[in-house]
Order: C-alpha cells, then structure tokens, then sequence
C-alpha cells in the first residue's frame, strides 16, 4: 500500500524524519508530499527545493520519495494513488485538529489516516522554531537531520540576512 505523508517540511526536521523512517516500515511505499499551506505566510524554501532535501534526509529508506503538489491534500492521495494518508502528532491539540482532517479526507477522497505520535525525543521540535533559530545563526543539531544540517543553516541564515540562497 501506498501512504501520503502531507506537511509543509519547511524546512524537514528530525521530527519529520522520524516518522517518514517509522511510515517507511509500515507500508510498501511512502510519498512525502511537499505542500503548501494558503493560510500560512509563504515557506523560507521554494517547495522543490524542500522536496531535494528530504529526500538527501531519506537516504537509505529506499521507498520513500517526494513530491510536490498544490491544492488539497485529497488531491494528493488522488494523484499518487496512495491508499492512506500519515500525519504525526506532538500533542493532544495536535490530535483535536488532525482528527477533523482525517474525516474531512474521509469524505473527499476515502482515504483513511494513521496518526503517530512523535517521539518523545522530538515532540518539542517544529519546522517554526527551526527557521526561528537558524534564522539568528543558531546551532540545528539534533532539529535537523545531520546531512542536510549544515546545508539548512547556511540557507536559513542566508536566507533571513537578506540574501538569496538556492533555496528561494
């Protein structure tokens, strides 16, 4: 089966990351779908260039792949013939919200969604603060995964500085 792994990954995170590795062992294929979000301000990351990044992150999980898409996430699970949605959950606000989403997809597109709780090592860690600490030039080890850490850093910092980095 074919799982839809829908988020903004702006930038990807070890929190990310440690749910696509535990989605990866559950299902045939994991398509991380790189999204944009109309009610949030525009992404650090172009989402191709986010897309690039995970995948660099996911090396080694040789059924992932990622893929950009634009307009509902029902419309992702149509067009990469995925058959379950997978969102993870920090907290129980995250639930309360993921929940009505997981019905809403229900309707739209009859996809089920698994809902994993985030490790406890990574609940804290969201792609939010991450551009908020590497934006001030601050450490991202352990936030981010280490080999695209340093990469994400210089982008962030260049990127928040003013300049214009391969990711914008």
């Amino acid at each position: 089966m074919i799982a839809l792994y829908p988020g903004s990954f702006d930038p990807v995170t070890v929190g990310h990351m440690d749910i696509i590795a535990r989605a990866s062992g559950l299902f045939d294929s994991v398509v991380v779908g790189v999204f944009h979000n109309p009610v949030k301000p525009p992404g650090a990351f172009l989402p191709e260039y986010r897309a690039r990044l995970i995948l660099q992150a996911a090396e080694g999980l040789p059924n992932i792949e990622a893929r950009v898409y634009a307009g509902l996430v029902a419309d992702g699970v149509r067009s990469s013939g995925a058959g379950c949605i997978v969102r993870g959950v920090r907290s129980m606000g995250d639930i309360e919200i993921e929940l009505q989403m997981a019905r809403l997809n229900r309707q739209l597109c009859g996809a089920e969604t698994l809902l994993l709780a985030s490790s406890p090592e990574t609940a804290h860690i969201s792609a939010g603060m991450v551009r908020q600490i590497g934006r001030c030039g601050g450490d991202l080890s352990g936030l981010v995964p280490e080999p695209i850490r340093a990469t994400v850093a210089r982008e962030l910092l260049e990127l928040f500085q003013g300049g214009k980095g391969d990711g914008k």
